[in-house]
């Protein structure tokens, strides 16, 4: 069977993708277990280093979301899971309206739609996020029955997706499922336009020994899962059977809450036991980030995730540790 994911450029499209290829097989719309043989990952740009971890023959593709031929090229097979990743992040969504439902919104339809014209049930995982969450009536603790009255472009995006996926597949045309992201940490590279980015950076950087321009509040609660969780929860809903999904599709993973302040305590912590010397983390209030983080939950309840066998998270400890691990060594 053939792969495609989305956003394969990405840090989590090539986690994804390194995880997928030593694993070497998914549940294929016949219902039982197929062997990979090809990989296709499809995004705007690529790093040098893409095919790292990637089988001999992995084909990158340098497209656009927002156009319907290259998409529709890309899902050419029948026996196909694809892993839809792809997405302006948070901070572009809101200062680029226009480009957000063409890539976020059209995209994703144009995904469904390519899906939709295969024979069989393909199986679709899409990334949302609690940013579908939001609003003056937002539980302390959001939960898949909470109300989804999101306050950015960017969670608007991801909640017309949801429930795209969720009418396709209750009329047979694909078997689709979401997984609806807190924040994910820590993200190896440069900081980039999502207004969470100063989540990994808060980490990220101090262990460089580099400075790290804080956006938010101290006392900003906000929670996270680790990249390793993210996708091992990926492949586990991937490759749940459809009877026990339901007629909701969108499953909140499990998170971690806590906030800034307690979050550089517990680095601080991990960096003694290391030996590490940590860069500054210096206040610098942004008006526009924070108003956006403020309007996302601060904690999810995963349970429902869970019981259908998707992971728990990690501690934040382990999360660092895992940042250090795999890449600060």
């Amino acid at each position: 069977m053939k792969v495609l994911i989305t956003g394969g450029g990405g840090f989590l499209g090539h986690q994804l993708a390194r995880q997928l290829a030593r694993r070497r097989v998914l549940t294929g719309p016949s219902g039982k277990p197929e062997p990979i043989d090809e990989f296709a990952l499809f995004d705007v740009g690529f790093s040098p280093q893409a095919s790292a971890g990637l089988p001999e023959g992995a084909r990158l593709l340098q497209r656009d979301m927002g156009d319907r031929d290259a998409v529709f090229e890309a899902v050419d097979r029948d026996d196909i899971a694809v892993f839809h990743l792809a997405s302006m992040v948070s901070g572009e969504c809101e200062v680029r309206f226009d480009d957000a439902l063409r890539s976020n919104l059209d995209g994703g339809r144009y995904l469904l739609e390519a899906l939709r014209q295969r024979a069989g049930r393909p199986r679709l995982v899409f990334a949302s996020s609690v940013a579908g969450f939001g609003g003056a009536a937002m539980p302390e603790i959001v939960t898949d029955t909470a109300k989804l009255t999101p306050q950015t472009t960017y969670g608007m995006t991801k909640v017309i997706c949801e429930l795209m996926i969720n009418d396709y597949s209750r009329k047979g045309f694909l078997d689709g499922r979401a997984a609806r992201l807190p924040t994910v940490i820590i993200r190896p590279g440069k900081p980039n336009t999502a207004a969470s980015s100063w989540a990994s950076g808060m980490f990220r950087e101090p262990l460089s020994g580099q400075p790290c321009q804080l956006p938010v509040e101290r006392s900003q609660l906000f929670p996270v899962l680790g990249y390793r969780e993210v996708i091992e929860s990926f492949i586990a809903l991937h490759e749940a059977p459809p009877e026990t999904l339901g007629d909701d599709r969108a499953y909140g993973l499990p998170a971690v809450s806590f906030t800034v302040s307690e979050g550089l305590a517990t680095l601080e912590g991990v960096a003694a036991a290391r030996g590490i010397k940590l860069g500054p983390v210096v206040d610098e209030p942004n008006a526009v980030i924070q108003r956006i983080v403020r309007s996302w939950p601060t904690r999810c309840d995963g349970s429902r995730a869970v019981a259908l066998g998707l992971p728990r998270p990690a501690s934040l400890e382990k999360m660092i540790t895992d940042y250090i691990d795999d890449f600060c060594v």
